[in-house]
């Protein structure tokens, strides 16, 4: 209990600092100023831009100190409230872009990581239990072409052979559509995501079950007339997790990176492409939102790994 109220507090300052940080390089990166009213915060001389100059900084606190600023900003993040977005014709709220665009990125990982896992469990068993034979070496092949193939180049090329030539999938996302349908639109793009994650856990459980198989409890099993599949997958599976479990959290925060080549690619409307758009309008408040929610999801998902580890293995309680 102590140790996850401690993993608890880190979690906190971690997400603290993160939110400093990324506040403090949104004002220094450009001037918010040019970025909501446009040329007009240049015209110091004219009244009538200078009452909007006023005004903008008023409404999005830029006459406020920098630590007051922040406060206020993490203050209504906090509450769900991630501001407006620089825009000087009606100033749409961010919650709308996130509330809109979250929800298919999300769907997009969490099919990834699904996919990767179903294909990652029984590969890597497949491989530990046929080491070093001709099954294992085009497993160790095929998981290193997977993880040297660039994200774009896998998403491309998985698009021409099944969208393009044999027509299985929808070249690009269509929002109207019924929701089977937008479903079956996001398969191509998660596995694009999946298979090299897949790969990767792949390499892990195969390394960690080539060491379990040869612990005295599963010789034990053995020698008492345990079946072969019973071993495998009741005794040695569970105890040879930890790598990929752990590898299995800092992998979120990749495919936040991955959804942005995957999002274009396929032209899916989410996170990955907000992000890109207010990075090339400098939207700052669009930037910060979606940096804090991936930033959230990604330390509070490690930190629940963290805890999943007491019920793998009791010896890791505290």
């Amino acid at each position: 209990m102590r140790s996850a109220l401690e993993r608890l507090a880190l979690v906190i300052l971690l997400l603290l600092a993160v939110s400093l940080l990324t506040f403090a390089a949104m004002n220094l990166l450009g001037d918010p100023l040019f970025n909501i009213l446009g040329p007009v915060a240049g015209d110091t001389e004219n009244p009538e831009s200078l009452a909007k100059i006023e005004a903008a900084k008023e409404q999005y606190y830029l006459d406020r100190p920098f630590f007051e600023r922040w406060l206020r900003w993490l203050g209504d993040f906090v509450r769900g409230d991630f501001g407006v977005r620089f825009a000087s014709d009606g100033q749409p709220p961010v919650t709308d872009l996130i509330g809109e665009r979250l929800p298919r990125s999300l769907l997009l990982m969490v099919m990834a990581q699904a996919m990767a896992v179903v294909i990652a469990i029984p590969w890597g068993i497949a491989a530990a239990s046929r080491a070093n034979k001709p099954v294992d070496k085009i497993s160790t092949f095929s998981s290193f072409l997977l993880v040297s193939l660039p994200g774009f180049a896998l998403g491309l090329l998985l698009k021409f052979v099944f969208s393009i030539k044999l027509g299985w999938f929808p070249l690009a996302y269509n929002a109207g559509n019924p929701w089977t349908e937008r479903l079956h639109a996001f398969v191509l793009p998660a596995l694009t995501l999946a298979l090299p994650a897949a790969a990767v856990y792949q390499r892990l459980l195969r390394t960690d079950l080539i060491t379990t198989l040869q612990e005295d409890f599963i010789l034990m099993a053995r020698a008492k007339g345990v079946k072969r599949r019973s071993v495998l997958f009741r005794h040695a599976l569970r105890p040879s997790m930890f790598s990929m479990i752990t590898v299995f959290g800092i992998n979120a925060g990749a495919l936040i990176g991955g959804a942005l080549i995957v999002e274009t690619i396929f032209e899916i409307p989410g996170l990955g492409r907000a992000i890109v758009e207010a990075i090339l309008r400098e939207d700052f408040p669009v930037v910060l939102a979606i940096v804090m929610i991936v930033a959230t999801a990604f330390v509070v998902l490690n930190f629940l790994v963290d805890l999943f580890y007491s019920l793998l293995d009791p010896r890791v309680r505290t």
